[in-house]
C-alpha cells in the first residue's frame, strides 16, 4: 500500500465506521488530531484502504486489490479487518495471531475513590511532558497516540495522580477520541498498583468526556482480568466482542515461486499489549 498525504484523508473518511465505540474511534482520532498515517493500494479512485496510529490499524475496502506484499507496511500492528481480508492478510504475515476483545461504554455512575495523601488528581498540563517520560518506556505506549508525552500533556484529555513532588503515579487519557465516543487507556507506576489510584484517573477522566457530550469507551482483551474489572468497576459494561489480529513480519516473495516464502519478521505485540486495541491498561 502506499501513504497518502495529509490533506486527502477527508475523502477516504467515509470507507470507515464513525460514531461507534471500539475501533471506529480510530479512524476519527487521526482525522482529528493528524496523528496517524493513512494508505490505499492506489492514489486515484482506491478499492482499499488503511487508517494506522500507534500500533493499531483499521483496513477497509476490497481485499482482491491487494498482493499480500502490499501490506507489508502494516507489520507488526493490530489490525482491525472484516474477514473477507484473512486470506490476502495470512499470505503477507509470517506469523498472523487472532485475539478475542471487548467493547464496553460506561453506563453506571462510578463514585472516585479517596487517594492518599499528599496525591493530587488533576488534568494533564502542557508542563507534566517531562513526568510523563520519566514514567519510563513501559508507558510510552499510553502517549503514541498524541504523538508523545508533550501531544498528551498538551491535550487536555488525561488525567493523572500526582505526588507533590510532581511525580505521575497513575494517569488516564482518551486513548483514540471519535465523534461519539472516546475510547479510555489508564497506566498505573508498578510500585503504586492496588491503591485505587487508577479507578480515581478513570472516573475523573470520564467526568471530562461525559461534559464534551461524549461517553466513554472501553476496549480490552479477554484475557486481561485487571482490565475487564477495572471497567467494571467505573461503571462499564459489555456492548460487543470481537477479534483483531496480531500480525507478524512481512512475508518475501521469491522470484519466480508460487507460494510465499517465509523469512523471520518483526515479533508480534503483546496479546494483553500495553496498547486498546492491545490492552490499553496497566
Amino acid at each position: 500500500m502506499i501513504e497518502l498525504p495529509s490533506y486527502r484523508p477527508p475523502a477516504l473518511a467515509r470507507w470507515f465506521p464513525a460514531g461507534a465505540p471500539g475501533p471506529a474511534t480510530l479512524g476519527e482520532h487521526v482525522l482529528l488530531t493528524g496523528v496517524g498515517r493513512w494508505w490505499a493500494d492506489a492514489a486515484d479512485r482506491p478499492r482499499a484502504v488503511a487508517v494506522s496510529c500507534a500500533d493499531h490499524v483499521v483496513l477497509r475496502g476490497d481485499p482482491r486489490a491487494l498482493a499480500p506484499g502490499d501490506l507489508a507496511p502494516l507489520a507488526g500492528c493490530y489490525l482491525d479487518a472484516p474477514a473477507r481480508f484473512l486470506p490476502v492478510l495470512r499470505s503477507a504475515f509470517d506469523r498472523l495471531v487472532p485475539y478475542e476483545r471487548m467493547v464496553w461504554t460506561q453506563q453506571e455512575p462510578a463514585r472516585r475513590p479517596p487517594v492518599p495523601r499528599g496525591v493530587r488528581v488533576r488534568r494533564l498540563e502542557p508542563g507534566d511532558a517531562a513526568a510523563l517520560r520519566a514514567l519510563g518506556p513501559d508507558a510510552a505506549w499510553i502517549a503514541a497516540t498524541w504523538g508523545g508525552p508533550e501531544g498528551l500533556a498538551a491535550s487536555a484529555h488525561g488525567w493523572a495522580a500526582v505526588r507533590r513532588d510532581g511525580r505521575i503515579l497513575a494517569l488516564a487519557c482518551t486513548y483514540f477520541r471519535g465523534s461519539r465516543y472516546e475510547d479510555v487507556a489508564v497506566f498505573t507506576a508498578p510500585d503504586h498498583r492496588r491503591h485505587r489510584l487508577a479507578l480515581a484517573c478513570v472516573t475523573a477522566l470520564c467526568a471530562d468526556i461525559a461534559a464534551r457530550g461524549h461517553v466513554p469507551g472501553w476496549d480490552c482483551s479477554t484475557m486481561n482480568r485487571p482490565s475487564r474489572l477495572l471497567a467494571w468497576t467505573a461503571g462499564f459494561r459489555l456492548v460487543r466482542e470481537y477479534v483483531h489480529y496480531a500480525a507478524g513480519g512481512p512475508v518475501r516473495q521469491a522470484a519466480g515461486a508460487t507460494a510465499p516464502a517465509s523469512r523471520p519478521g518483526a515479533a508480534l505485540p503483546s496479546p494483553l499489549g500495553a496498547s486498546p486495541l492491545g490492552a490499553k491498561t496497566n
